[in-house]
């Protein structure tokens, strides 16, 4: 495999730092440093992937391009400074949820170059969806280097304002949650119905895979897939008939992601 990946550090290797780890190995790594101090974070070592404890481990000399802050938030004010000394040549990358820029420039030096970025558990997959800003000392070839180390988890879209990740964590952040939520409603309805449990789970997992799948090579947009689905007078159609009876559960799903922005915004506050 061609190395195309400058050296990097890696700040926790937890579910969504090792999906981004997995992502650089298939586009190839010349030298990675991931510090996590869990026990099972030893598994995460291999070809270019060294594992430490700590900061207090990383060999003299190391100079990564880029440091990857994938602790959990709470842990920043304790773990981060521990880094400022890389943030004169490397760009930090950011994906603790709710962490602004400032926030993170207070703990590593006002003229850092930070990355802020709210990626998504089908990370994993390589199905996710990464929507970032760039703080005002991140360089062009710096935002063009944090381009490339989060698309190796799928999509990702740059924005100009900070204020937007809030309505994106409550977007694609969470909508995985409210995905799987769904399918857990159609299996127990099949359930309720008198469906056997596997064909149950079965048929509502592999609709929500097939659907996505659809809604991914198809250049309409959802609104006329679903009506495609929708014969007038049939089943399909009576039973939207009742999920939008007086714009009830629209208006609940409207609310639901109103209130996780505003938790977004709680946060960061």
């Amino acid at each position: 495999m061609t190395v195309s990946l400058p050296p990097l550090l890696l700040v926790g290797g937890g579910r969504m730092g090792s999906a981004l780890l997995a992502g650089w190995r298939e586009r190839g790594i010349s030298s990675v440093l991931v510090v996590d101090p869990s026990p099972g974070a030893a598994a995460l070592a291999g070809p270019n992937v060294t594992v430490v404890a700590s900061a207090a481990g990383i060999p003299h000399g190391f100079a990564p391009s880029a440091v990857i802050l994938a602790v959990k938030p709470q842990m920043a004010a304790q773990a981060l400074p521990a880094y400022a000394r890389f943030a004169g040549h490397a760009v930090f990358i950011s994906i603790m949820a709710g962490k602004t820029l400032n926030a993170i420039a207070a703990m590593l030096g006002v003229k850092t170059a930070i990355v802020r970025a709210m990626p998504n558990t089908p990370a994993a997959v390589r199905q996710g969806i990464t929507v970032a800003v760039a703080g005002s000392h991140v360089t062009p070839v710096q935002k063009s280097l944090a381009d490339d180390l989060l698309a190796a988890t799928g999509m990702i879209s740059w924005v100009e304002s900070e204020a937007l990740l809030d309505p994106v964590t409550a977007i694609s952040g969470g909508g995985p949650a409210y995905v799987f939520l769904l399918t857990e409603l159609m299996e127990q309805a099949g359930l309720d119905q008198g469906l056997p449990p596997a064909l149950a789970r079965r048929m509502a997992r592999q609709t929500v895979i097939g659907s996505a799948a659809l809604l991914a090579a198809s250049d309409e947009d959802a609104a006329a897939l679903r009506i495609a689905v929708t014969s007038p007078g049939g089943t399909t159609e009576r039973a939207l008939a009742v999920l939008r009876a007086d714009d009830a559960w629209p208006q609940t799903f409207t609310k639901a992601i109103q209130a996780a922005t505003e938790r977004s915004r709680e946060l960061s506050s």
